[in-house]
């Protein structure tokens, strides 16, 4: 996969030469080209922002730095989706994290202040797919950690980027993964560790007994802290074990106001 970032910091990006993704990028598996917007403006301030027509706070990107970094990273014709990272955009989620991972090349637009003047996005859309994506609802000072965010989630579904690929068909929100579940706790060596075992079923052996406290764990742990995701739950799918567990978790079931 490729991936090209432009923004006005080229090094925030440097977490990418280390860990997983470095490797991968050392091994082929990733390309990732970091640009500066400010090679493409003309005056010795190298301005990128402006003041907002109509009046208010803040500053916009400017368009004619964005229209000339897009025409010569991505000129018409060529295969690429622009990711636009914006509080306004739609949510950023697993699923469209494994939509990525398929795509052939990735650009992605780091936007500050106020955003990025709105017909940059909206002349680019007549030559390539854009996407205006949120990680949450919540407001960052620029769009670089989102981005960092984004390429990490992508680039670990990649082929041969992790260890062990059967990790991302575990993950909690992998499309398929235990419906919408939580991951449960996990574990490792020593059995005991300041008085505090693994639990017993774990060093049992008995696949069976392990697959269902995981899955007990997995429901109170979404029941607990993300409860809204039981929602999206079919109750069709749920057996009496699974009822008992979200009844003692203190959700409801069936009747009792679970979507069925």
């Amino acid at each position: 996969m490729n991936i090209d970032i432009l923004t006005i910091f080229p090094e925030y990006f440097a977490p990418l030469d280390v860990s997983l993704l470095g490797k991968a990028r050392r091994n082929g598996l990733l390309a990732v080209q970091v640009h500066d917007l400010r090679e493409w403006t003309h005056d010795r301030h190298r301005t990128v922002d402006d003041t907002p027509y109509g009046g208010g706070p803040g500053m916009v990107m400017k368009p004619e730095p964005w229209g000339e970094a897009l025409d010569t990273i991505a000129p018409p014709g060529s295969a690429s989706r622009l990711i636009i990272p914006t509080p306004s955009g739609r949510p950023f989620t697993q699923a469209l994290a494994v939509e990525y991972a398929a795509e052939p090349r990735l650009l992605f637009a780091c936007g500050r202040y106020e955003g990025i003047d709105s017909r940059v996005a909206d002349e680019v859309r007549t030559r390539m797919p854009v996407d205006e994506i949120s990680l949450g609802d919540f407001v960052l000072a620029g769009g670089e950690v989102a981005v960092l965010v984004m390429v990490e989630a992508i680039g670990r579904l990649l082929p041969g980027v992790l260890g062990n690929a059967d990790s991302v068909a575990d993950d909690s929100f992998a499309p398929g993964a235990m419906e919408s579940l939580l991951e449960g706790p996990v574990y490792t060596k020593p059995p005991v560790w300041r008085d505090r075992p693994v639990p017993d079923v774990l060093l049992s052996g008995h696949h069976g007994a392990i697959a269902r406290w995981r899955r007990d764990e997995a429901l109170r742990r979404t029941a607990r802290n993300r409860p809204e995701l039981l929602e999206r739950l079919d109750a069709g799918s749920l057996d009496g074990h699974d009822r008992d567990v979200l009844r003692e978790a203190g959700f409801p079931v069936d009747g009792e106001g679970m979507a069925n």
